[in-house]
């Protein structure tokens, strides 16, 4: 059962739980209730345990989320839209039976919400007082804001983000409406969602296998005086490898010769790489040896070993032997874990046209798509086969080689040359179309 918190006031928390009540099948929604935005960082860090993903109801606490998590892998949040605002004018525009001229209205920096609405009813004649605010507003603050116009004559009524700021302003008599998205919308947004956390949940359950391999492992035997000694070794190698299964709930099977194998799914495989990294530094110290580790998802247990192998080959290629994963989808993940270094790209192509001239060209898909992808992440509009090389870590004879074929290929265009700094032929410049 998959389980997911909502986080927001009182009214919205309820509204949306009620809507969400159609979607329960697999998924149970438990609400978290705030009296001010600001709480929002608080409950994650009090029962993130609890559930496995958050929907915020509006963009205010989404913010906050966003922050204690510090990623938006498991957080979203209900849109709101013009239609919010229509809502609250024709609230007003009910309670004092007729159209306000003039009205406040407060909403967080870059949100465009009542541009936009005003924008499709610019014949209203609508005078608005705005005060735009960052996330983390004091809604104090902004009662004041409010209630002073109100008192000096310059508004007719309030439409804020806050139901706290209605809340106040209407103890006083000031009419005043909170922007909050329509059933619809929740509808449309629990839609997406509930979607999403599918997708999440497939990808979470899918098989993982990691193969952990000791490279010249029979150099380490022969380094040790005694057979024990070895035995030793081993022990300590995977006392740490079973400390990494227990936080992957994973199970490790020895193969022999300096290689391991480790069974979890990839969602848990996935969220310990880093401690994967840090075991393998800490392993290959101990050992004086370089590790290779390749990671494998697939819908069963044949296709992720495959997949495992695969991306091990890919490891031993690497001069610093990074962790390498390959996906189900045949997608390659080199340097797995570490966001700066991370380079994907695919060994598969479905474009006819592109697989034909790498037939020709004599390149493989992979590399082709190693290129593609490298020069993407790198943000290069044009650069050289030595560019190339310095990132992909080959000899600059093998990248000049790869561009000219592509370039003869009609897969890559050669736009111009550079000169030298010192003697020597001058490097071509290319860039994808």
């Amino acid at each position: 059962m998959y389980r997911v918190g909502i986080i927001g006031p009182a009214g919205s928390v309820e509204r949306i739980a009620d809507l969400a009540q159609m979607f329960e099948q697999g998924i149970v929604f438990r609400p978290f209730v705030y009296g001010q935005p600001r709480e929002t960082a608080e409950i994650i860090r009090r029962h993130d345990k609890e559930v496995d993903s958050w929907l915020c109801s509006g963009p205010i606490p989404y913010s906050f989320a966003l922050k204690a998590l510090g990623s938006g892998e498991r957080v979203e949040y209900v849109w709101v839209t013009e239609s919010g605002f229509y809502k609250s004018l024709l609230d007003l525009a009910f309670t004092r039976g007729v159209l306000p001229a003039r009205i406040s209205i407060d909403m967080p920096e870059n949100e465009g919400i009542v541009e936009h609405a005003l924008k499709q009813i610019e014949n209203a004649g609508i005078e608005l007082h705005t005060r735009t605010y960052e996330m983390d507003a004091d809604p104090e603050e902004l009662l004041g804001f409010h209630e002073t116009l109100w008192q000096e004559g310059e508004t007719e009524g309030v439409i804020t983000c806050f139901p706290s700021v209605a809340e106040g302003l209407k103890a006083k008599g000031i009419p005043a409406y909170t922007v909050s998205p329509s059933n619809l919308e929740i509808i449309q947004s629990l839609r997406l969602f509930t979607e999403k956390v599918r997708t999440s949940y497939f990808k979470d359950t899918q098989i993982g296998i990691e193969i952990i391999e000791f490279e010249h492992y029979d150099r380490i035997a022969e380094k040790l005086q005694t057979t024990y000694q070895l035995q030793y070794l081993e022990l300590r190698i995977k006392e740490e490898l079973i400390k990494l299964c227990e936080q992957l709930d994973g199970t490790l099977m020895e193969q022999g010769g300096g290689r391991y194998i480790i069974f979890s799914t990839r969602g848990a495989i996935e969220r310990e790489l880093t401690l994967l990294g840090d075991t393998a530094d800490y392993l290959a110290a101990t050992t004086d040896t370089s590790i290779a580790i390749g990671i494998g998802y697939g819908e069963t247990v044949f296709s992720a070993e495959t997949n495992a192998y695969r991306a091990l080959r890919q490891s031993k290629d690497k001069a610093e032997r990074r962790i390498v994963t390959v996906q189900e989808d045949g997608v390659i993940v080199e340097s797995a874990g570490q966001e700066v270094e991370s380079l994907a790209y695919s060994f598969r192509t479905n474009d006819q046209e592109v697989a034909g001239k790498l037939r020709s060209s004599g390149i493989s898909v992979k590399t082709f798509n190693k290129v593609v992808a490298l020069a993407r992440k790198m943000g290069w509009e044009q650069f050289t086969a030595k560019d190339v090389a310095a990132q992909l870590q080959m000899t600059e004879r093998n990248a000049r080689r790869i561009m000219t074929e592509l370039a003869e290929a009609g897969l890559a265009d050669c736009i111009g040359e550079e000169a030298p700094g010192v003697r020597g032929r001058p490097s071509k410049i290319y860039r994808f179309s």
